[in-house]
């Protein structure tokens, strides 16, 4: 059985290209007004490396049709429907939204730390056993993020979230309403595990974006997820101050609902869900009667060893590729660092006299370090797509990608220090801004990992990209999830009693600097690491294939675990 049998459920046979020619042109004169809108579609659609419309054509696979002789659409020949070719206010609107949902569901993840003495006290637990209810979150999450990824590529990304942020806001409902702390847990484990985030959300930049374009995209979604982040403690000083412990968790809810309803308004994304919608349009017009879109004809729609394989490979290549094991374990130990401070924040500006709303506000710096991270991605985003438009996709390899974060990624390590030290308090005549100023630092080094580990594995891996970004977040939630546990442990028992804050930042900055290394090995010896890659090298042979144009999927063989 070939490689098309697989994916399709029946077997195709090809057309030779006279038959597909002259089906091409009786296609035309029959669908006139249709050709004139994809024309109109595609006025300066041209992917910026040399090929046109008319070179996607000319590359343009034969014809496929099933035994019962439906013919299948190609992505060629509906290329002007698809995200890729979406005006520019359609792809910001609906990245606008997915902001807001990826600002939502990481906002759930770091306002629970606000309720902890709360929920010590409403339900006669200790402080470490309600951090459970954080711990128990993240890691589900990370799972979770794991396992909607598949379900979103096969039926489509707006059903997909809507579902997932429909559940999320119904486990908050538990939370709010716990009898016990037992309930409490496990509406937070289904929360977790109900959350849709970083794998569905970069996948949708995949949808609407060609790798030459990508960045720009990447670097916005990014923003999204450490933003919610640092917007969670924000708001959850004065939530923990004035009102009840429940309130926590309606915020949640309200703040859910609301992303929902942005989202429920905005259109699906994923190719082949536009292929399927295109070959119906066809169809019922009339203009073509015989025209299937690729779902259509799958038979059955979505396996279960499809998705187990889909399920596992995040977890195949975070364990087998050397590129994805390590940048994915630097951005989880950055992000865990975020989760980390969540907890000794308390302790070091407590020294100031802050209480929760001045607590809450120590996290603006750590927000305006974000900003300022994201902006300065925009003059090396602008320069690397002029270049690739002049000289073509190969002009610029994967590992340029982490150029700047040569230069930002010290700041974590420098700013742990300084965090540290500065920690001293008032005692020592050190202001309250020079830990602020230092956490801003952190901050800048974090998105900056996030944004080019992920810019790097999307460029590196292609159509595995999903996979390996996806062992990017499950790394990022899972160490965050552990680090809720440990984080105020370590600042308070670390170290002679005097020097225990500063002890506690030293070693995570001593951390720091060790497992950002790989960075500068891969700037270096990317290449080396990719040519070992058999992901990578079946990505570099499809992409001479079908010439620099981004695959909506992986060939259905390419998945077999036998090739990885």
């Amino acid at each position: 059985m070939n490689s098309e049998e697989k994916k399709d459920g029946a077997p195709l046979r090809d057309h030779s290209p006279q038959e597909s020619k002259e089906e091409i042109e009786h296609h035309r004169d029959n669908s006139t007004s249709s050709s004139e809108r994809a024309r109109d579609l595609e006025k300066g659609v041209e992917d910026g490396v040399g090929n046109s419309k008319d070179d996607r054509r000319k590359s343009s696979a034969p014809k496929k049709y099933t035994e019962d002789g439906k013919r299948v659409m190609t992505e060629d020949e509906a290329w002007p429907h698809l995200g890729y070719c979406w005006p520019s206010w359609k792809k910001w609107m609906l990245l606008s939204s997915i902001f807001a949902v990826q600002v939502s569901m990481n906002f759930n993840t770091s306002v629970f730390p606000n309720a902890v003495p709360l929920i010590a006290e409403e339900y006669g637990v200790s402080k470490q056993a309600a951090r459970v209810g954080q711990m128990i979150f993240l890691v589900a999450y990370a799972f979770g993020c794991e396992l909607w990824a598949p379900w979103s590529e096969e039926f489509g990304r707006w059903p997909i979230l809507q579902l997932s942020l429909f559940l999320v806001n119904i486990w908050q409902i538990l939370a709010a309403l716990a009898p016990n702390f037992g309930s409490l847990i496990v509406a937070r484990f289904l929360g977790g595990l109900c959350s849709a985030g970083g794998s569905v959300t970069i996948g949708m930049v995949a949808d609407l974006f060609q790798p030459e374009e990508q960045q720009w995209g990447i670097a916005f979604v990014v923003l999204s997820s450490v933003a919610g982040t640092t917007v969670g403690p924000i708001v959850g000083g004065p939530i923990e101050k004035y009102l009840r412990l429940e309130w926590n968790f309606w915020i949640q809810l309200i703040f859910g609902a609301v992303v929902q309803a942005i989202h429920f308004f905005m259109p699906e994304s994923r190719s082949t869900i536009l292929m399927d919608k295109r070959a119906k349009h066809l169809r019922k017009t009339g203009e073509d009667t015989n025209v299937y879109g690729p779902d259509e004809v799958k038979k059955p729609r979505i396996s279960g060893h499809e998705v187990m394989i889909t399920w596992i490979r995040p977890f195949e290549m975070f364990v087998k590729e050397p590129i994805v094991l390590s940048l994915s374990l630097l951005s989880g130990f950055s992000d865990a660092l975020i989760f980390t401070f969540q907890e000794g924040f308390n302790p070091v500006y407590k020294q100031w006299g802050f209480g929760p709303i001045g607590v809450a506000l120590a996290f603006l710096p750590i927000l305006i370090g974000y900003i300022l991270a994201y902006v300065s991605y925009f003059p090396f985003i602008i320069k690397d797509k002029r270049i690739i438009s002049q000289k073509g996709p190969d002009a610029l390899p994967p590992e340029h990608r982490l150029y700047w974060l040569l230069y930002l990624a010290p700041l974590e390590t420098i700013g742990l220090f300084g965090f540290a030290w500065t920690s001293l308090g008032p005692e020592y005549g050190i202001p309250w801004i020079a830990p602020m100023i230092f956490s801003s630092c952190i901050a800048i080094a974090n998105y900056a990992i996030y944004m080019s580990t992920i810019d790097y594995m999307v460029a590196s891996y292609g159509v595995y990209s999903a996979s390996a970004s996806g062992g990017n977040g499950f790394a990022r939630d899972f160490l965050a999830g552990i680090a809720a546990l440990y984080a105020t442990p370590l600042y308070e028992n670390v170290g002679p009693q005097k020097y225990n804050l500063e002890y506690a930042s030293t070693i995570l900055a001593c951390l720091a600097f060790v497992v950002t290394i790989p960075i500068y090995i891969f700037y270096w010896k990317g290449e080396w690491f990719r040519e070992k890659s058999k992901f990578a090298q079946s990505l570099d042979a499809d992409r001479k294939e079908t010439r620099n144009r981004r695959l909506s999927s992986a060939k259905p063989e390419q998945l077999e675990p036998s090739n990885w």
